[in-house]
């Protein structure tokens, strides 16, 4: 198939895109890296009138960290976070390990972060790291600007807070301070697939005792899904001994934790190879495992700090 006819236009500034977008006489749509965007209009199951090109506008294209926060602009690439260098602190690890599950290369050399949270696909990574570390959405309209957190920005299968006529300048997530640990894993059928289920972790330690530990969890529900249920089982508990290779028994704190996020966050719904029992299995698993990795990864980091270079 070929795509429906279009308008297309190249802004070279905010104000100008938005001035496009806010003609509300016309469907538009918003192309950056155009990975989703150019297949869905391709197969017409989406038939914009206008495309609002984004890429010749400079402020877009940048990401820095001050103030406690990274602010990701909307052409910064899926390529950018590929070394874990990129992002300072445990947010970099965490960026780092989820950004290598988004596709293949040529995908990650175009798509954008920003990009990933306009689409709201339940089985992005972005938005739900995003999610468990109340990331800020930026957004830009005929009437200013305003600032949505993840949280609420998520309403649904491609449906989110932001009107026809805005524009996502940038999406803001917290650094992470080095007492954090991190990680992310994602099962899924082949390399090729959408993640069938997976699991982004923070946990922060303080004095032996879990402070605060952040949870997300990837196509587990209709939208992206903070599992605070399971991170209530954990804050304030003892760390402890940590178990020897991957393996977390079930009378463990980090595997209790996965069964809270399996029977009461997650919402899973089924799909072909997959169904809502398994992907339940999968999310206590997965969030077992990736507790675990946060905590190792804290441990290392806590040591390479102190000196101890093993």
């Amino acid at each position: 198939m070929k795509p429906a006819a279009f308008d297309y236009t190249v802004p070279r500034t905010v104000a100008e895109a938005v001035e496009a977008l806010g003609d509300t006489e016309r469907r538009a749509q918003v192309i950056a890296g155009g990975q989703s965007l150019i297949l869905e209009m391709h197969l017409q199951r989406i038939r914009p009138e206008l495309v609002v090109d984004i890429n010749r506008i400079p402020e877009l294209d940048g990401m820095s960290a001050e103030g406690g926060e990274l602010r990701v602009g909307a052409l910064v690439r899926h390529a950018a976070f590929e070394s874990p260098d990129a992002v300072p602190g445990p947010l970099g690890t965490l960026l780092a390990q989820a950004v290598v599950n988004i596709a293949h290369p040529p995908i990650r050399s175009r798509g954008t972060m920003v990009g990933s949270y306009g689409w709201a696909h339940p089985a992005s990574e972005w938005c739900a790291v995003g999610v468990a570390l109340d990331a800020t959405v930026e957004l830009t309209g005929p009437d200013g600007d305003r600032s949505v957190a993840a949280g609420d920005y998520f309403l649904g299968p491609f449906r989110t807070a932001r009107l026809p006529q805005e524009l996502i300048t940038a999406v803001r997530l917290p650094l992470l301070g080095e007492d954090t640990g991190a990680s992310f894993v994602e099962h899924r059928r082949t390399h090729f697939c959408f993640a069938q289920v997976a699991v982004g972790t923070t946990l922060t330690v303080d004095d032996g005792v879990i402070s605060d530990v952040r949870i997300g969890l990837v196509n587990s529900a209709d939208r992206p899904v903070r599992a605070r249920a399971a991170e209530d089982v954990l804050r304030g508990t003892e760390l402890g001994p940590l178990p020897a290779g991957h393996r977390v028994h079930d009378d463990h704190p980090f595997a209790r934790a996965g069964r809270v996020a399996a029977g009461q966050d997650a919402a899973p719904l089924p799909e072909p190879f997959a169904d809502a029992d398994y992907k339940r299995h999968i999310v206590s698993v997965l969030v077992a495992r990736t507790l675990l990795e946060a905590a190792n990864d804290r441990r290392a980091r806590l040591a390479v700090r102190e000196g101890d270079h093993r």
